[in-house]
């Protein structure tokens, strides 16, 4: 009988029957040679310096970009698209950048526009064609640029269904969003949708991105009937525009790999929009559609967690915003428009004059909260020079009732009454100004109050336009 024959035998705890009666042996595992240094947590070779917006964008994030790329040797943009915008001023030529990260002046630097960042073409070549035209800062460009084959890309037909969009927010709540128009949050939802179109797409086998292109047209078209869409004839300029493109993607994630890991570099992070834009943590919904807090440079660039570094958050010295939304600390009146006009409030992407208020330490220190900043970036102290008081929000309250946080929703931010701390100006000029202790003594007490307020060091303070006004302050 075969349970004659048996022998049972136990085996990681369990008992077990052996075939045609032989014993079950267990064998000795077999040694292997184990590298015990894998074991002991390495510190990244390289690591990600980060530079952040901390209001609601326009705080000169491309200044301390610029101050920073000159000695990067990659400058990567890593959300977003073209309706951001930054202006740098390099020997007296002012460039204006939406796609394109500022520091492809840098002619030692490589460029790196990464998965996150979704790609209008005709505007990234329009871009780069109306900056040669200034000087020569961007001359060789496309040879220090490299692109994502994950970048999404941005239609026509996003940028024409953008607008529709708001119109009907309007027709149909009496508000909208305030967007560029640019296609940005259209072509965010192609991506979130799973029917969007990547960089990989347009440099492969152009048919069957043809075939893909039509089926996504179409699909918005069902949507939106009025929309007017010239599917062949933006398909040829696609076609031209996949011959530039084809030599500057690279695999995006490979390439950040090898930089991370590789000799060392300093790799540099140019945010776009900023933290109360982000579409999770912003003013929502009058936010950007992607993350502009520091998660989005992980999830942009392909990045590691524990490969990034220092965070540095921009603050302007006043608060500003474009468009609608809740703003706390606005001053829809004289001081308003003093800050206005000093400090040329118009948008670089829209033309759209901003709104001006006076500092929000609550929104500074919530966006502090999420992106933990190392260091500040105070930029614009000049354009508080003639003004004898100067205020600073620095508690919320509704009904009567301190806010312990600041608010998600924003029926509440809208209802905030602001508690300010009134600080004396110093009503002389700070633009001659090249170190902390050339500035005025009311000026200093100022940073030293966002500091104590923050609990965080202001690194550097902006009194001009230019590079060299940006004041080292440690």
């Amino acid at each position: 009988m075969a349970s004659d024959t048996s022998t049972m035998a136990n085996v990681n705890g369990r008992e077990t029957v052996s075939l045609n009666g032989e014993p079950v042996v267990k064998r000795p595992r077999e040694s292997v040679s184990q590298d015990t240094s894998l074991r002991v947590p390495k510190e990244p070779h390289n690591k990600v310096t980060v530079v952040l917006g901390a209001q609601w964008g326009d705080e000169g994030k491309g200044k301390v970009v610029d101050l920073l790329a000159m000695d990067a040797d990659i400058v990567c943009r890593c959300q977003g698209g073209n309706n951001a915008g930054h202006t740098v001023v390099v020997d007296s030529v002012e460039y204006d950048f939406h796609l394109l990260p500022s520091g492809v002046l840098n002619k030692k630097a490589l460029s790196f526009i990464g998965n996150g960042v979704v790609i209008h073409l005709p505007g990234l070549f329009e871009e780069a064609h109306k900056n040669l035209q200034k000087g020569k800062g961007l001359q060789g460009w496309e040879k220090r640029l490299k692109i994502s084959d994950r970048a999404h890309l941005v239609f026509n037909f996003h940028q024409a269904v953008d607008g529709i969009q708001e119109q009907q927010r309007q027709q149909q709540e009496g508000k909208n969003l305030g967007t560029t128009k640019k296609g940005i949050g259209p072509a965010y939802s192609s991506k979130a949708a799973r029917n969007g179109l990547r960089v990989c797409d347009l440099v492969s086998d152009f048919k069957v991105f043809e075939d893909k292109f039509r089926m996504l047209a179409e699909h918005f078209l069902t949507m939106y009937p009025k929309l007017n869409v010239d599917i062949n004839g933006e398909l040829e300029q696609l076609k031209g525009y996949a011959e530039r493109l084809r030599p500057l993607v690279t695999d995006g994630v490979y390439f950040m790999h090898k930089a991370l890991n590789g000799p060392t570099k300093k790799i540099l992070v140019e945010g776009a929009n900023a933290a109360l834009l982000d579409i999770d943590f912003g003013t929502y919904p009058f936010v950007t559609s992607s993350n502009c807090t520091v998660g989005g440079v992980c999830t942009g660039l392909g990045v590691p967690p524990s490969y990034v570094g220092r965070v540095y958050g921009v603050v302007k010295a006043y608060t500003t915003r474009v468009g609608v939304g809740a703003f706390p600390t606005e001053q829809d009146n004289e001081t308003g428009e003093l800050l206005q006009s000093r400090g040329r409030e118009v948008g670089v992407t829209t033309g759209r004059k901003r709104r001006c208020g006076w500092l929000d330490l609550i929104l500074v220190r919530y966006a502090h909260m999420v992106n933990g900043f190392s260091a500040i970036a105070l930029t614009k102290l000049d354009i508080l020079d003639t003004l004898a008081d100067i205020k600073v929000g620095v508690a919320y309250k509704v009904d009567g009732q301190s806010l312990p946080s600041f608010p998600a929703n924003m029926d509440v931010l809208t209802r905030v009454s602001v508690d300010y701390e009134t600080l004396p100006g110093w009503c002389c000029s700070t633009e001659a100004a090249r170190s902390f202790e050339e500035l005025p003594s009311n000026a200093q007490s100022y940073i030293r109050f966002i500091e104590n307020f923050l609990q965080v060091p202001v690194k550097w303070v902006g009194v001009g336009k230019s590079r060299e006004s940006m004041v080292k302050l440690f």
